[in-house]
């Protein structure tokens, strides 16, 4: 197995409540048929209670990756699904307990860098036996668009939270990855340094993709904007 090596550290996310306004500006609340007052409220809520440094999400349930991708941006250009993975909204969660609510904290967040030229095969029990809770797809992708200098060339992360269980109850050997684009292949040539979302191999090791990674998920404070 890799050496392991201390986390690289991420500059913080901004405030939750410029989170939530961001959010609405692209529409999401639209999306995920939630009222902005109601995604403000939540994060006014969660201002205080040790939610700093927190991500908001939004339940796949109500926004799925595929719908999210296209709101990436790197170097001015958009994101987007790989052609071969039509399938990405049935990657759901896989032994992650999501708070049963539209919106959601995702809190200590990591990409993993440590973790890089590792396999999903060996990061899942390294990360739980760390307590940690592997990313999900929509997660990861909630977190590029809020601070999009996470993603950078070389230094990019799976999101192994999601998986895909097959008609015969298997799991798919897919797993989920933002990463950037080098405009190659079926991607195009036009999308080259777009952000990505793809799928590497169950098995496989890269050296430039890290797991992202969290210390918890949790749901508090107001969820509905003031009667």
């Amino acid at each position: 197995m890799p050496e392991t090596s201390s986390p690289t550290a991420v500059t913080p996310l901004p405030p939750l409540a410029a989170q939530a306004e961001h959010l609405i500006e692209l529409g999401v609340h639209e999306l995920a048929g939630i009222p902005a007052d109601e995604l403000r409220a939540f994060a006014a809520g969660n201002a205080d209670g040790g939610a700093d440094g927190a991500l908001l999400a939004v339940h796949p349930d109500r926004a799925p990756a595929s719908a999210l991708a296209p709101l990436l941006r790197h170097a001015g250009k958009p994101g987007f699904v790989v052609t071969d993975m039509p399938d990405v909204d049935a990657f759901a969660p896989y032994g992650v307990t999501l708070p049963d609510a539209p919106l959601y904290l995702v809190a200590g967040l990591d990409r993993g860098d440590h973790m890089a030229n590792w396999s999903p095969e060996e990061a899942l029990p390294a990360l739980t036996g760390q307590g940690r809770t592997p990313l999900l797809l929509t997660e990861g992708i909630h977190w590029v668009i809020q601070q999009p200098a996470v993603l950078e060339r070389n230094r990019c992360f799976m999101t192994i939270g999601s998986r895909l269980r097959k008609a015969n109850g298997a799991l798919d050997a897919r797993t989920p990855a933002i990463w950037i684009s080098n405009g190659t292949g079926r991607d195009g040539r036009e999308r080259r340094n777009a952000p990505k979302v793809g799928w590497c191999w169950w098995g496989n090791r890269h050296t430039w993709l890290g797991f992202g990674s969290a210390s918890d998920r949790r749901h508090q404070g107001a969820s509905r904007p003031p009667a």
